[in-house]
């Protein structure tokens, strides 16, 4: 009206309601968002953790598996599908089969291979020749130990085998040399009974008789030198 003072009641505007409603929405939006997008985080986080833990390789070498291997005097290895050698006892490095991480002679792969396809245990003798020049006779099983690894055992047989050698050849020789003092023997016996009258025959043929059976001696004694030998070497490879 004229003449009448303004007051601020009288200018202030007119409260608007919507104003507060639209605001409280924005808020309630974001919040909703920034929850989601943590939900969805520690969803995708739980999901690759399990993932991660489904997916962890099992172990190669089952547990308690080389404390076998260090307590075994033959010569163990352990080989995967990639034909590695996963694990060795010393004697399988000491016989000379190994090479950086691969069995060395083919012989043994093979027979590996033969195991993997086949699943079935495999025993052979083999004569290898390692790096060393000279040559090893080994007697080898394999099997499998899991669905992953295959174990090769080796024993090393050379002395065995260098001794067997020695003693074929020896037997063939000895056969042969008794041959001769046992017909000399018999014919100086025959010689003898026919010379009964004439003394001084019956003491050369006596006398030849003498030589032949010391000969006879030394090559029976020959024989049981062999014999012993044999024994000791079993009996070093049993306490060995």
């Amino acid at each position: 009206r004229p003449g009448r003072p303004w007051t601020s009641a009288a200018v202030a505007a007119p409260y608007d309601h919507r104003v507060d409603i639209s605001a409280g929405l924005v808020i309630a939006g974001a919040i909703g968002a920034v929850i989601g997008a943590m939900v969805t985080y520690l969803w995708r986080f739980s999901e690759r953790t399990q993932r991660t833990v489904a997916e962890q390789p099992t172990p190669v070498v089952p547990p308690g598996a080389e404390l076998v291997l260090s307590v075994l005097s033959s010569s163990a290895v352990l080989i995967d599908s990639a034909d590695t050698v996963v694990k060795a006892s010393a004697p399988a490095f000491a016989m000379g089969i190994i090479n950086d991480d691969r069995l060395e002679p083919p012989e043994l792969m093979s027979l590996v291979r033969q195991v993997r396809r086949d699943g079935q245990v495999r025993e052979a003798d083999l004569s290898l020749q390692p790096k060393r020049g000279t040559t090893a006779h080994i007697h080898a099983r394999v099997a499998p130990l899991t669905s992953r690894l295959i174990l090769v055992l080796a024993d090393d047989r050379t002395r065995e085998q260098r001794v067997e050698s020695i003693r074929r050849d020896f037997v063939a020789n000895v056969s042969h040399e008794l041959k001769t003092p046992v017909g000399a023997l018999n014919l100086l016996a025959e010689a003898v009974g026919e010379a009964k009258d004439d003394p001084e025959a019956v003491v050369r043929f006596s006398s030849r008789m003498h030589l032949e059976s010391e000969r006879l001696t030394r090559l029976v004694q020959q024989i049981i030198d062999l014999s012993r030998l044999q024994n000791d070497i079993l009996s070093d490879d049993a306490t060995a």
